[in-house]
C-alpha cells in the first residue's frame, strides 16, 4: 500500500493567495454610497423656503417675527419702515445684539417676484452676517 506523504520540500507552508477578496470592498463602498444618498439633499438646502403657490400649513409663532420687505422698485423695509441699503448692516446688528443670550429671531423675507436675485440674494447675506440664520421667505398661498 502507497501512502501519500506531504513533500519535504513543503514543510507545511502554503503558498501566497494571488487573490484579493472584493466582499468586503464592496459592501463598505455600498454603506458609503448610502450615507452619501442621504445626506447629500439635506447638505444643499441652507434655507428653508416656501414655494410660490404652496399649499403649506402657516408656521405656529410666540414671538412675532422681523419683517423684511423688498418691493418692486428695490425699496427696502424693516416692518414697514423703509431703510437705506447703507443702514441695513448697522440694523441687522441691532436686532440681533438684542436678542444677545436667546436664540436669534425668526426673519421673514418678502420680496417682489419681478426683482433681480442678486438683490434678494444682497440682503440674505447681510442678514446671514449679522448672524440671523432663521430665514424663511415668504410666499403667497393658492387660492
Amino acid at each position: 500500500m502507497a501512502m501519500h506523504l506531504p513533500s519535504a520540500r513543503g514543510k507545511g507552508r502554503r503558498a501566497p493567495m494571488a487573490e484579493i477578496n472584493v466582499t468586503p470592498l464592496v459592501d463598505v463602498m455600498l454603506v458609503l454610497l448610502i450615507i452619501f444618498m442621504v445626506t447629500a439633499p439635506l447638505l444643499t438646502q441652507g434655507v428653508p423656503v416656501n414655494l410660490p403657490d404652496s399649499r403649506a400649513k402657516p408656521l405656529d409663532q410666540e414671538v412675532q417675527p422681523v419683517e423684511i420687505s423688498l418691493d418692486e422698485q428695490g425699496r427696502l423695509f424693516i416692518a414697514k419702515e423703509e431703510v437705506a441699503p447703507d443702514a441695513l448692516p448697522a440694523r441687522l446688528t441691532a436686532i440681533a445684539d438684542a436678542a444677545k443670550g436667546d436664540q436669534p429671531p425668526q426673519v421673514f423675507l418678502r420680496a417682489d417676484r419681478g426683482l433681480d436675485y442678486g438683490r434678494v440674494m444682497r440682503v440674505m447675506g447681510e442678514l446671514n452676517r449679522a448672524g440671523l440664520n432663521r430665514v424663511a421667505l415668504v410666499t403667497v398661498g393658492e387660492e
